[in-house]
């Protein structure tokens, strides 16, 4: 009985470090982040948020899901009846947040390497998200099929990003509607 009540609490202080990174990193920004400022905010020591992620690359590697879980990217927030409109707004959402994307970026690179404790995270990630933008976005009688739309939106939200941590003036989520017009016109 002492073994669920103790899962249970690991559980909890698992999810309340997550939680605590994703404010941390999303207020002060990836290379602001240190595991020891995480740690403080959750009143353990960063040898305790080792203990429950292994890595600094796991723990952001969760991070990532979490914030995917919290704002439901992947559970259909561009699935949803308007697919165009829900992902400009995970776009827009993204701007709110520039440690978190600075975070996605940084991780996405270093994924690369398959090796890496977020190849895994980044392979997924980005399926679902083609599989759901072909799926919503994507309509074989435009001048793309589905997969390469899909594609196609996938690498110019991820550059978009990279773009815009270098100038901030780069409105991804206008660049994104237009493109989603070119490639799908709403009838």
């Amino acid at each position: 009985m002492a073994r669920r009540g103790s899962y249970a609490k690991g559980v909890a202080r698992r999810e309340e470090i997550l939680e605590s990174a994703l404010d941390v990193i999303g207020r002060k920004g990836y290379q602001n982040a240190s595991l020891k400022e995480i740690a403080e905010v959750v009143g353990v020591t960063p040898a305790a948020l080792l203990h429950y992620f292994g890595t600094k690359e796991e723990l952001f590697t969760a991070v990532l899901r979490k914030r995917d879980e919290r704002d439901e990217l992947d559970h259909g927030a561009i699935g949803a009846k308007d697919a165009r409109a829900g992902l400009i707004e995970v776009i827009r959402h993204n701007t709110e947040v520039p440690g978190l994307v600075q975070l996605f970026s940084r991780l996405a690179v270093d994924a690369a390497d398959p090796e890496h404790p977020a190849h895994e995270y980044f392979l997924e990630r980005s399926a679902q998200m083609r599989e759901v933008v072909a799926k919503n976005l994507g309509d074989d009688s435009g001048p793309l099929d589905a997969d390469t739309t899909a594609r196609v939106v996938q690498a110019v939200t991820d550059g978009l990003q990279l773009q815009w941590m270098i100038d901030p003036t780069v409105d991804m989520a206008g660049i994104v509607e237009k493109l989603i017009d070119a490639l799908h016109p709403r009838h």
